[in-house]
C-alpha cells in the first residue's frame, strides 16, 4: 500500500490511483423515502339548494256554471210568449238565434209537438219549416187539416247546436212553457211527433216504432197522444209514409169521434 506522500506524488502528477474494489468503502445509500400514504381524495360534490318555492301541478277541476232559474208568470198567452223570449234558464238560449215560442190557434182542437227547433226554424223563428215542415202540411192535408188549424210547437224552445237532441236539462228548463201551453190550448188530441217528443211527454225510453203502435195519453190528464214518425225522418225512409198514413186516419177519427 503506497505511502501518504506517495499518493500525494501520484496525484500531483495525475496519475489515478487504482485500488482494489474490495478496498473501497461501501458507499453510503440515501436512506430510502418513507412510503407516502396516498389517499385519494374524491373531488367535493357541493349541492346547491336554490332558494325558489316549489312548483305543485295540479289538475284542473271541471266548472259547473250554475245558471239561475227564473220563474215566469204563465196564466196568460201573452205572459207565456214574453218568457219563452226572456229565458235563459239554460244553455240553449246563448247558442240560439232567436227563440221559437210556436204557431197557430191558440184555441186548437189539435196540438202538435214536435222535438226541437232546426236550422231553418231557428232562422224563421217558426217550428216546422224547410223541408220536413213541407211534409207535415202535406201530412195534415191528407185528412183535411190546414196548419193554420192547429198549435204547433216544440219540447225544447231553442235550437241544440248541430241539431243534436236537447238534453234533459234543456228539456226540464223548457218543461214548464209545455206545459202552460198544453193548458192554454186545451186540445182535443196531441200528435207527437218524434222520438224525443213522444218519449219526454209518455216518461218512457220505448222505441218509437213501438209506441206509434200503442194508445197513449198525457200524464194526469185524459187528453189523447197520438205518436207517428217525425217529417224529418220519412224524408230518410219514404217506406214509413205508409205508417204514417194510417196514423193520420187514426188521428182523424180521435179528432171526430
Amino acid at each position: 500500500m503506497l505511502s501518504t506522500r506517495q499518493q500525494h506524488c501520484l496525484n500531483g502528477i495525475g496519475i489515478r490511483q487504482w485500488v482494489e474494489r474490495g478496498a473501497l468503502p461501501e458507499p453510503q445509500l440515501e436512506a430510502e423515502a418513507a412510503p407516502i400514504n396516498e389517499t385519494v381524495m374524491e373531488p367535493a360534490v357541493v349541492k346547491v339548494q336554490l332558494d325558489r318555492p316549489q312548483e305543485t301541478v295540479t289538475k284542473p277541476q271541471p266548472v259547473t256554471v250554475h245558471i239561475p232559474k227564473i220563474d215566469f208568470n204563465l196564466d196568460n198567452w201573452d205572459n207565456v210568449n214574453q218568457a219563452i223570449h226572456q229565458c235563459q234558464n239554460c244553455s240553449l238560449s246563448s247558442g240560439c238565434t232567436q227563440k221559437v215560442p210556436g204557431i197557430g190557434n191558440q184555441q186548437a182542437d189539435l196540438m202538435i209537438i214536435g222535438e226541437g227547433p232546426g236550422h231553418d226554424e231557428d232562422l224563421k223563428g217558426e217550428p216546422f219549416v224547410g223541408r220536413s215542415g213541407i211534409l207535415l202540411d202535406k201530412i195534415l192535408h191528407s185528412i183535411g187539416i190546414q196548419r193554420s188549424q192547429a198549435f204547433i210547437t216544440n219540447i225544447v224552445k231553442c235550437r241544440p247546436p248541430n241539431n243534436r237532441d236537447p238534453h234533459k236539462d234543456e228539456i226540464e228548463a223548457c218543461g214548464a212553457f209545455l206545459r202552460a201551453q198544453i193548458k192554454q190550448v186545451s186540445p182535443k188530441v196531441i200528435l207527437s211527433v218524434g222520438r224525443v217528443s213522444a218519449q219526454n211527454l209518455l216518461d218512457t225510453s220505448e222505441p218509437v216504432g213501438k209506441l206509434i203502435a200503442q194508445q197513449h195519453q198525457l200524464s194526469s190528464s185524459t187528453t189523447p197522444i197520438k205518436v207517428t214518425y217525425h217529417p224529418a225522418y220519412l224524408l230518410r225512409n219514404p217506406s214509413a209514409k205508409a205508417i204514417v198514413w194510417q196514423n193520420m186516419k187514426e188521428l182523424h177519427r180521435m179528432l171526430n169521434p
